[in-house]
């Protein structure tokens, strides 16, 4: 298996090569598919993330090590008990994902993936620094406490990620039976669509069958086009700007609010769009 920690720098020249090509192919088309101010800050975000989780990962692991004494079975490795985990962890990553479009203190961190006016490749990278803050680790914990190893938990996790960059993409309209089992791009811009009717649909990390299974499966209509970005009144290319919008909101909006569970359903109830410039 590879080391948990080299899995996206080893995908990483194949990442870039995808999204050159990608902008060489629509590089006339209009409107643009690519906008070097929103492409330069994707990239910032990354680096900006990837940092986040190296000094969170030093800081977490010994936490993991902790737990994985108490684990309920000791899980060997082999392929098949390699495939439950990338099973398990998608259907966990699926809940997570789930969670952080109705968990205000999740969305505070995701909504910086979905602020992009645009839809390419580099748009995966735009990931935030605080996933950390939010808690996206908590959500692997299960993974470590029934037994599986923690390098391999968190491999697999970014397995799982890297396989999503390829979903980021205005390509390929359908992938066939194979959009029965799997996310397709299709499905992954009905995702960041803000039309009403796509909105807290498709979720899928790697298998779309937890969409279909609990009821959050939308399929792309050729009829309503995606319209990608957030419900707010949103424009910045700024990496600090995008990844702090939603906690500045709520920092600001904090003193407002009265009494014990007003504030609790502040941090963590449903998002609140802000649909006009404050």
């Amino acid at each position: 298996m590879i080391p948990a920690e080299y899995v996206l720098i080893i995908l990483s020249p194949i990442f870039f090569a995808f999204v050159a090509f990608e902008w060489w192919q629509t590089r006339k088309q209009k409107p643009a598919v690519y906008q070097w101010r929103d492409s330069v800050a994707n990239f910032v975000l990354s680096a900006m993330h990837q940092f986040g989780e190296a000094v969170s990962l030093l800081l977490l692991m010994p936490l993991f090590l902790w737990l994985s004494q108490y684990a309920i079975w000791k899980i060997e490795f082999n392929y098949l008990n390699l495939l439950l985990l990338f099973v398990l962890q998608d259907f966990l990553y699926y809940w997570f994902h789930r969670a952080s479009h109705r968990v205000r203190w999740l969305w505070a961190s995701h909504v910086t993936h979905h602020s992009s006016r645009l839809m390419n490749f580099s748009t995966a990278f735009r990931q935030s620094l605080t996933y950390p803050i939010s808690g996206m680790w908590l959500f692997w914990t299960p993974l470590i406490m029934l037994g599986f190893e923690v390098k391999l938990v968190i491999s697999v996790v970014a397995i799982n990620l890297g396989f999503q960059f390829f979903v980021h993409t205005r390509w390929w309209q359908h992938w066939g039976v194979a959009g029965y089992l799997f996310n397709t791009p299709s499905w992954h811009r009905v995702h960041h669509a803000c039309n009403p009717r796509y909105i807290d649909k498709n979720f899928a990390g790697v298998l779309v069958i937890w969409d279909r299974m609990f009821g959050t499966f939308e399929p792309e209509d050729a009829a309503e086009p995606c319209r990608f970005g957030i419900t707010d009144e949103f424009e910045s290319v700024h990496p600090w700007t995008i990844t702090f919008y939603e906690w500045r909101r709520m920092i600001a909006q904090w003193p407002q609010t009265t009494g014990f569970s007003a504030k609790l359903r502040l941090l963590f109830g449903p998002p609140q769009p802000k649909v006009a410039k404050e």
